[in-house]
């Protein structure tokens, strides 16, 4: 009676180690083959093997071995078609075909179906080469509660191993999300930062982990206040379901950015922050978009009202029944009338040329001319704006090839060029325009001997709506368009605009043309 009480003693013990083991283990690989190790320790085999139902529940799969190798498994394949009932009279004839198939001595078999909550999780064989006795109730008893405790380590494997497969999965997307993404804890703390947010921010991600988000991302407002700091969109009352928050942010290499950054918080029960995932775009070309569609709803309520008034006015004062006046007053008023006339039109088609590249692009009907006769055109027509303040100068080499352009578009470069050189020279002098072979291109240059532009301004002139900040601004009109368009036109023949200029001394523009056909002498 003591012994079996001493072997009950043994089996416990075994059986507590054993559960032990496998709880403590959470890989699914891990866990099955502890498994199928104990289970043929236990059961006193040779060999076995574990075998698990699919996702569906329909099909067996082997999955771990003791003492088989992985080569033979298909063997065994007829064994996992027997259901649980057909074992005891099928399986012998069974193991003795697959025993004749590998050439391993299989003389008994012994499975244990794995259950969770009446669910079939899969089933254990144990294999034996000698026919060995049987098992007593408490035998069959512990390796019941083996079985129950196999079934519920191999279940919390594989749920770990589901878990961990959809955290892959999350991270992934996380990752190459082309947005900026963060997660941060109830401390907000950044717990997640993906690629996209080092790119944005400057910050690497074993940097930007571990530190507040509003150090990291810190958004500003227009004052330059740090609304992370003051206003945190996920402390705001009341509370909001998926807060928003917009503003200039300096990244870590030291570029100025504009961020729009969506929260998805979660919060406890009585609404205390948990954690929440930022979504952190980069909305910097919609902003100076923006910024450039409100200058140019100032340019026009500006710029063409101003004409607009003048020929209003002068119209008007010229109607007047209570005034006479003279066939010289009448010619000086009607000049300002067309004067003003031509300005609003060059206006209203920069305008529309503006639109247009913002619609996909410039037309260009190209054909061969030669350069300097349009120069002279040109000019002789700049000649009463002049004035006697200005003199011209015109250097091309005869033996310039013709060039291969749309006449009327570089008619508008040279026209805008040379407007500009005569409002950006207040005391007049010499306006220079050139141009030489080099290549395949002609190079053509447009100086001046005014007041000149400031290096770090020389990088922006070129860009829609922007004037140079000097005295001049004021005191001359313009919408900021001329030297933009003058680029585009360029680029769009595949040539390149630029300025070699010093504050006092005047600019030098030039731009490249493609050469046409070179024309041999008669």
């Amino acid at each position: 009676m003591r012994e079996l009480t001493d072997h009950r003693l043994r089996q416990r013990e075994y059986l507590l180690r054993i559960s032990r083991a496998m709880t403590e283990q959470l890989d699914l690989s891990g866990v099955l083959g502890l498994v199928i190790t104990y289970a043929v320790e236990m059961l006193a085999g040779t060999s076995g093997l574990i075998a698990l139902y699919d996702d569906d529940g329909d099909e067996l799969r082997i999955r771990a071995s003791s003492h088989l190798d992985r080569t033979i498994w298909p063997a065994f394949a007829p064994l996992l078609t027997l259901a649980p009932h057909e074992i005891s009279r099928r399986g012998v004839d069974v193991l003795r075909d697959v025993a004749s198939d590998t050439g391993m001595p299989l003389r008994q078999m012994i499975a244990l179906p794995l259950t969770l909550r009446e669910t079939p999780v899969g089933v254990i064989y144990v294999f034996r080469a000698a026919l060995n006795v049987g098992f007593s109730a408490d035998d069959r008893q512990v390796l019941q509660d083996f079985a129950d405790q196999a079934a519920i380590a191999v279940s919390n494997a594989r749920l770990y191993q589901s878990v961990l497969r959809e955290k892959q999965r999350l991270d992934a997307t996380i990752e190459q999300s082309a947005d900026g993404v963060m997660i941060i804890d109830g401390r907000w703390r950044i717990t997640t930062f993906n690629k996209a947010m080092e790119q944005l921010t400057g910050w690497s991600r074993e940097e930007a982990i571990g530190r507040p988000c509003a150090e990291v991302l810190g958004i500003h407002n227009s004052q330059g206040v740090n609304i992370c700091l003051t206003d945190c969109p996920l402390q705001r009352r009341p509370l909001q379901e998926n807060p928003i928050a917009e503003g200039k942010v300096t990244t870590r290499d030291g570029r100025e950015i504009y961020v729009q950054s969506r929260y998805a918080p979660q919060r406890s029960p009585g609404g205390q922050l948990l954690g929440a995932i930022a979504n952190v775009r980069d909305v910097t070309a919609q902003k100076r978009e923006e910024e450039l569609q409100n200058t140019l709803l100032s340019v026009i309520s500006h710029e063409l009202k101003t004409p607009v008034s003048i020929i209003k006015g002068y119209a008007g004062t010229l109607l007047r029944e209570d005034v006479t006046f003279s066939a010289e007053q009448y010619r000086d008023g009607l000049a300002v009338i067309e004067d003003e006339a031509d300005r609003l039109a060059r206006q209203i088609r920069d305008l529309l040329d503006v639109s247009r590249l913002a619609a996909g692009g410039m037309r260009l009907d190209p054909r061969e001319f030669a350069l300097a006769a349009l120069v002279d055109e040109v000019v002789r027509s700049f000649a009463p704006q002049a004035g006697e303040r200005f003199q011209f100068e015109l250097r091309f080499p005869d033996d310039l090839p013709p060039v291969l352009a749309d006449y009327e578009r570089i008619r508008q470069v040279l026209a805008n060029l040379i407007s500009n050189a005569i409002k950006y020279s207040p005391e007049g002098g010499t306006i220079r325009i050139g141009g030489w072979a080099e290549s395949e291109r002609a190079i053509v240059h447009v100086a001046d001997q005014g007041i000149g532009i400031a290096p770090e301004e020389q990088n922006q002139i070129f860009n829609r709506f922007y004037r140079v900040d000097n005295r001049l601004r004021r005191e001359t009109q313009g919408s900021g368009l001329g030297l933009y368009l003058v680029r585009a036109i360029i680029e769009a023949h595949g040539g390149r605009v630029w300025v070699e200029s010093q504050v006092g001394r005047g600019a030098r523009f030039f731009f490249t043309l493609p050469l046409g056909h070179r024309r041999l002498p008669e």
